[in-house]
């Protein structure tokens, strides 16, 4: 059995996603909280919690500062955003600093129930849409900024083709298994270009290799 918090200060998004939740997740136990303070009393009174769905508008926090908050102070509970805000950057954000998934309240009932299966099994979840959106034009850099970018671009470069495919899947949070059966190739296969990805972009995880490709726009994503 699955035990889930959800923190959100509207009673009518908490009430749609227990009936979501109740409906297409069996065996699944979904407390709620109406602010970051009665989500850490939450946490506290009930050891054993799988995942904390968080709004990023509580009355008590905004932004990502609760994330940050709850990487510090429970950093052994996955975190995963649930926002209206879909902003490409944010998402970027959010699973930089530790959040297991990022699901826009828009998305559909289907799509979410997914979503929440694919995370409570462990593995990443971005919203594809966002993902492929490229950032914001004209934006200035600073001269460390525009360094930077041209590092990861000559990165980004020495990917293969078969590789931004699998960085693309990645992106789009499949675990190995979904990429082999998504790009019809041995899962030995995919772990071999995982590998490569990391290596060539000095990336620390999939997490990291995604965010340095994220920062380059829909092109790093571009499919060949």
């Amino acid at each position: 059995m699955y035990s889930l918090l959800v923190a959100d200060d509207h009673p009518l998004f908490r009430d749609a996603l227990q009936a979501v939740v109740g409906a297409g997740l069996t065996d699944t136990q979904l407390l709620e909280a109406d602010s970051l303070a009665a989500a850490m009393e939450c946490i506290e009174a009930h050891e054993g919690l799988d995942l904390l769905l968080l709004d990023l508008s509580l009355p008590d926090t905004e932004g990502l500062a609760g994330l940050k908050t709850l990487r510090a102070t429970c950093p052994w509970l996955p975190v995963a955003i649930v926002s209206a805000h879909q902003e490409r950057q944010l998402v970027l954000d959010a699973i930089a600093l530790g959040a297991v998934g990022y699901i826009p309240k828009s998305t559909p009932r289907e799509q979410l129930l997914a979503a929440l299966t694919q995370i409570l099994q462990g593995q990443l979840y971005l919203p594809a849409d966002v993902m492929r959106r490229p950032p914001p034009p004209n934006v200035p850099r600073s001269p460390g900024l525009e360094a930077k970018s041209e590092e990861r671009q000559t990165r980004l470069a020495r990917l293969t083709g078969k590789q931004r495919d699998v960085l693309r899947c990645m992106a789009q949070g499949m675990s190995n298994k979904q990429i082999a059966r998504e790009l019809s190739i041995a899962e030995t296969t995919v772990k071999t270009h995982v590998s490569a990805i990391l290596r060539k972009l000095g990336a620390t995880s999939r997490v990291h290799a995604i965010v340095i490709a994220s920062d380059e726009g829909a092109g790093a994503f571009a499919q060949r």
